[in-house]
């Protein structure tokens, strides 16, 4: 059985839009491309011990647009990437397969904003929540990491549209570019021994707004 001290922490991180370009239902290894940044960020935060894990809604096999199969194909190809690009191993590939009603609202427990997929990796991997953290593009993924009881990140890079703002959906931090992301984490975790050696701040970063 595994024990508090033995539980590891992790990031979670949404895929499209996030990780790498939204390219709408794609599975084709050949367009996968990393936002700015996100690998040097995944690199410096396993470094520190970070598991890493990838939470992504992918109805696109609902709606038929493509398989589970495909979809593994493509996780097989960003994993590769991941550790030749970043020597970034990847822990988990947590899917939602299932589509929303007609309202855009979850038909399952595992599509975000519902805490399904963190919830099941933790499960799965030994994962500390409340020292682990959600990055997304979206205010679902931040919904769906608080209400797993991690701390969240908004990476703002577009895919949010709607800004329905509740006490759920509030980032910790809401930043624009990767190297704010492991920065902020950093200098949130890290001690002042850390925070020297990476040249941190030792007061905290004005990061947690939202600015809309």
């Amino acid at each position: 059985m595994t024990t508090k001290k033995q539980l590891r922490p992790a990031i979670f991180v949404d895929k499209d839009g996030t990780l790498i370009d939204n390219v709408p239902y794609n599975v084709d290894p050949a367009l996968l491309t990393f936002r700015p940044g996100a690998v040097q960020a995944m690199a410096l935060l396993a470094a520190r011990g970070y598991m890493i894990v990838i939470v992504t809604n992918q109805s696109g096999i609902a709606r038929g647009c493509f398989t589970r199969a495909q979809l593994m194909e493509l996780r097989d190809a960003l994993a590769r990437r991941l550790a030749e690009e970043g020597h970034v191993y990847l822990k988990g590939f947590q899917f939602c397969p299932h589509g929303p009603d007609e309202h855009g609202r979850p038909t399952c427990l595992c599509r975000k904003p519902r805490p399904g997929l963190l919830l099941e990796a933790a499960m799965l991997y030994g994962i500390d929540l409340e020292r682990s953290w959600m990055i997304g593009d979206t205010l679902d993924d931040v919904e769906a990491g608080r209400r797993a009881g991690c701390k969240t990140i908004l990476y703002d890079s577009g895919g949010e549209t709607l800004w329905r703002n509740t006490p759920l959906r509030k980032p910790h931090a809401h930043v624009f570019h990767w190297s704010e992301v492991s920065r902020f984490i950093l200098e949130y975790t890290g001690t002042r021994k850390e925070r020297a050696v990476l040249n941190l701040p030792v007061m905290p970063m004005n990061y947690g707004h939202i600015a809309r």
